[in-house]
């Protein structure tokens, strides 16, 4: 797959992901947003029947006490009031009307007694008397009738007002009818009776009339979860008062219906995620196919070299010249075996991290001496290194106990392989300088190799134990390996139940410091 085709993709998905998160958000605000717009509405048209059921309760109080002083006031002057039509008949007509505060239907029923004179017709009378004129007198009587019933009731509320002035807002409200009507009106206009709420009435001063007996109920700090009603708005501002509703687990019960919701973004992210993860094994499949084309293509050229040689010497061989000199058979024939020894270490490099990638490696595990292990193979690696006039310093003098568990033969690949990188990554313009250095800390031993080579640049140094992972050496181009030397070192000393690192500075050498534990000899 191409790098622009795997860019394409991230973008259109990642573009997705974005669009199809921030349309959930979106929907989830707008459902949280209508639901609190509905609550607000329910709330306050209970609050606004509540505060006009308190208003039709005093008013209902007080032609209460009205009808029962015109009542006392009939028995004291008669029962009732006759009135003589105009043919000469008594007729007495009671008019009798209904006060119910709110919708609550009250059992009993006020009277109030009014004599209206309606006159019958008689036997005898007139036949040629017209309809209309009496339809006519009845219709100058009903409006005689209402004129007389509103001045009796604007008297009734004359007198409500003029006692009122003198009665406080909480001799005014019934506490209890208002705890009823608040809780029938809430449930009548849908908020459920589980929801918890407190509620409180205050003056026009601000001081507490009544309340649900809440202690922690503070109006002025639940601004948002708080609903206020104007309770007697008709009167002047000092006779006002104001009824506070508050709903303590109102957030909870505007989320309960999106919290269905939660899963599915929960699942988004779990897909952005899983996304992510799989354009990075994505990248990091096509970086680690390059590596291992590149892997190849070094190594195809690695045994290219050796076998060409090989192949040349075994033609000379065949030469009868070639075979009656001595010296120069000898040569060949050395010149085989040493091509024959590098083709053997290279396989063997590849067997090595093939075994260690299975994790199937047996580890011939004893009591290792790491200071004569060192020592063999500085004394196999100091010849290669004069040779390019360089020098090669076995430092032990801080090493008490050299004894470690572990493998030999690949305790000393390991250090070889450091040695080899040594030489491999020198300096042209300084001559080589190797240093191996054994000490104990504590209770492991620590084993560095220090070189004054070209060193590591720090972008590469989290990178050098990485399989096939290969330095750029820039032109130069005489440095030949699979890039497996420093992954093989690694699995190694891991597998030892130590540690490697290095601290490199570019262009003034490297240091490879090893940890493993130490044991003791009895």
């Amino acid at each position: 797959m191409k790098k622009r085709t795997i860019w394409i993709l991230c973008i259109i998905m990642c573009f997705s992901s974005i669009m199809l998160i921030t349309l959930q958000v979106k929907y989830i605000n707008r459902m949280v947003a209508m639901r609190q717009d509905q609550f607000d509405d329910s709330v306050n048209r209970a609050l606004s029947s509540v505060a006009r059921n308190i208003e039709l309760a005093e008013a209902k109080r007080y032609l209460e006490e009205d009808m029962a002083q015109m009542e006392l006031q009939q028995q004291m002057y008669g029962a009732n009031n006759v009135f003589q039509s105009n043919n000469g008949v008594f007729f007495t007509q009671f008019q009798s009307f209904q006060v119910l505060p709110g919708d609550v239907a009250q059992e009993d029923e006020q009277q109030f007694r009014f004599s209206l004179p309606v006159p019958l017709p008689q036997a005898g009378s007139r036949q040629n008397s017209s309809i209309n004129n009496i339809s006519k007198e009845r219709q100058e009587l009903y409006l005689k009738n209402y004129i007389q019933q509103k001045e009796l009731l604007d008297e009734v509320v004359l007198s409500m007002l003029r006692s009122s002035r003198n009665v406080t807002l909480g001799d005014r409200i019934d506490q209890k009818q208002m705890e009823m009507d608040l809780k029938e009106q809430l449930e009548y206009n849908g908020i459920p009776q589980d929801l918890k709420y407190h509620y409180m009435v205050t003056n026009a001063a601000g001081r507490m009339v009544c309340s649900c007996g809440c202690s922690d109920f503070d109006p002025n700090s639940h601004n948002r979860n708080c609903y206020t009603q104007t309770v007697f708005g008709g009167d002047n501002i000092q006779r006002m008062g104001t009824l506070y509703v508050y709903f303590p687990t109102l957030k909870d019960y505007i989320l309960t219906p999106v919290g269905f919701l939660a899963p599915s973004l929960s699942f988004i992210a779990i897909l952005v995620v899983t996304f992510i993860f799989t354009l990075y094994l994505v990248l990091r499949q096509k970086k680690l196919t390059e590596i291992k084309n590149d892997f190849i293509n070094n190594m195809t050229h690695e045994f290219k070299t050796p076998i060409s040689t090989i192949s040349l010497a075994a033609q000379m061989l065949n030469d009868e010249s070639v075979v009656k000199s001595p010296v120069m058979f000898k040569h060949i024939s050395g010149v085989i075996n040493d091509e024959a020894k590098r083709l053997r270490f290279q396989v063997e490099k590849v067997l090595q991290m093939s075994m260690f990638d299975r994790q199937n490696t047996n580890l011939k595990m004893r009591e290792v001496d790491m200071e004569n292990l060192i020592e063999g193979v500085v004394k196999t690696f100091t010849l290669k290194v004069q040779n390019i006039d360089g020098t090669l310093e076995f430092l032990h003098d801080e090493a008490d106990n050299a004894f470690v568990m572990g493998d030999e033969m690949h305790l000393t690949n390991v250090i070889f392989n450091l040695l080899d990188n040594a030489v491999k990554y020198k300096r042209d313009d300084v001559n080589l300088k190797l240093v191996v250095t054994l000490r104990n800390q504590d209770d492991h031993l620590v084993v560095v190799v220090s070189d004054n080579g070209i060193g590591i640049k720090k972008e590469d140094v989290k990178k050098i134990f990485e399989k096939f992972y290969r330095v750029h050496t820039g032109n130069r181009h005489d440095v030949k390996g699979f890039g497996l030397g420093l992954a093989y070192v690694k699995k190694v000393v891991e597998a030892h139940n130590g540690t490697i690192h290095a601290e490199s500075e570019y262009n003034k050498g490297t240091n490879f410091i090893i940890t493993l534990p130490s044991c003791s000899i009895e």
